[in-house]
Formats: C-alpha cells, sequence, structure tokens
C-alpha cells in the first residue's frame, strides 16, 4: 500500500502536463472530509492517505505519495438535495432564511447564487417544503463550506472555537439589518458564541452594562 500524506490545493505551481499525466481518484464527501482514509487509484494502487489533522480534500486537489507520484482528486457525484426557490410564491430571500436556520443546525452546505445543496435528510427536506422551498434529490459532486467544518466529520454536538474577536459598535437601526434573519416563526437556539455586539436603542439592563455605546457617545473608556 502506498502512503500518501501531502496535499496541493487544486493542484498549485503544477505543470499542467504533470496533471494530465497523474492518476486519478474519485472520492465522495463522505470520505473527502476525512483526513484519514483508505482509497485506489485509477492505476489500481491502494492509497493509505494520511493527511494532518483538520484537512479535507477537494476535487480538483492533487495528493502526493512517499514515491513522488501525483493523485488528482475528482469529486464523486453523490445523493445531495438541491434546494432552490419556489417560482410562484417564493424569492431569493427563502435561499437567505433556509442557509441561516440550516446552518443554526449545523448542516454542511454548499452554497451557490441560486441554490443550496445538502445531503438527504426527510426532516430537513420537510422543513425547507414548509418554508415555500423546492427540494429536489438528484446526484453530484458535493463541495459544503468549509470553515467550522474544516476539520472534517459530521457537526452534531461538537464544540468548536473562532479564532477571532468581533466589535461592533452599531448606532443605528440599519446596522441591525446586518445580523441574522430572526423571522417571526424563528424557534432555534443560540450556541455559545460571544460576539460584542452593541446596538442602537438598546435594553435598560444592556445600558446599565456600560458596555454599550450609542452614535453620539462622547464619555471616555476603561476596558
Amino acid at each position: 500500500m502506498l502512503t500518501v500524506n501531502k496535499l496541493l490545493p487544486q493542484g498549485r505551481g503544477l505543470a499542467p502536463v504533470l496533471l494530465k499525466r497523474a492518476a486519478s481518484v474519485e472520492l465522495d464527501w463522505d470520505v473527502r472530509q476525512k483526513s484519514r482514509f483508505d482509497a485506489t487509484d485509477s492505476t489500481g494502487r491502494a492509497l493509505a492517505v494520511f493527511l494532518p489533522r483538520g484537512t479535507s480534500v477537494r476535487g480538483g486537489d492533487v495528493l502526493v505519495a512517499e514515491d513522488g507520484s501525483l493523485v488528482r482528486v475528482t469529486a464523486a457525484p453523490q445523493d445531495v438535495m438541491v434546494v432552490t426557490t419556489c417560482a410562484e410564491h417564493g424569492s431569493r430571500f427563502d435561499l437567505l432564511r433556509a442557509a441561516y436556520h440550516l446552518g443554526n443546525r449545523h448542516v454542511q452546505l454548499e452554497l451557490q447564487p441560486d441554490r443550496l445543496l445538502l445531503e438527504p435528510d426527510h426532516v430537513l427536506a420537510d422543513m425547507l417544503r414548509k418554508m415555500h422551498l423546492v427540494v429536489t434529490p438528484t446526484q453530484a459532486a458535493f463541495e459544503p463550506e468549509g470553515g467550522a467544518y474544516a476539520a472534517g466529520g459530521h457537526a452534531h454536538g461538537h464544540g468548536h472555537s473562532h479564532g477571532h474577536d468581533h466589535d461592533h459598535g452599531h448606532g443605528n437601526a440599519s446596522a441591525a439589518t446586518t445580523e441574522p434573519g430572526h423571522g417571526p416563526h424563528c424557534d432555534h437556539e443560540h450556541h455559545g458564541h460571544e460576539h460584542g455586539h452593541g446596538h442602537g436603542d438598546p435594553k435598560p439592563d444592556a445600558a446599565a452594562s456600560g458596555h454599550v455605546h450609542g452614535p453620539h457617545c462622547r464619555h471616555g473608556h476603561s476596558h
């Protein structure tokens, strides 16, 4: 078995002629989101892939084996649900709202300008149809967004931390529109992310904390 321990994102830096000559391997997302897996390439070689933990493999990436040979990765078609707006009753906002609710449930999503792709789930399909969206089962390559899922695995009950701080001072109501859409039927739970948002027109208890500053605030701060 040939060990593979290096990945070149999208074959960056390689000459096209080398990519053309390279063997290939077709993998679905269930395999590609892992950093360690076995596979068989187009020449019949057995591969033992050992990438740094947290690495996921995308279609178009190139694996480098211990003998220096290259293996091009193709994203294999797999079962997915394609979510689009209803031409009769819907709007683009419906997709935005759906992405918010799905993301809040830690669902892996591929985002496209006019559609969402996710792995099959009949409960989520019913929820999306109730939101006046069209859900179509099909087979396609699946490339969900990275970020929170870069470490691989399905995000059910995991804990993660974001390596950045948010410190936004919103001094007017229009800034609030940048927040995720909390619609009248929003029943989501808030997860343990701490964002330092100071919104205009704060509640009395928020103002008492001394950390919410209005647009015309000129007093000194000592944090």
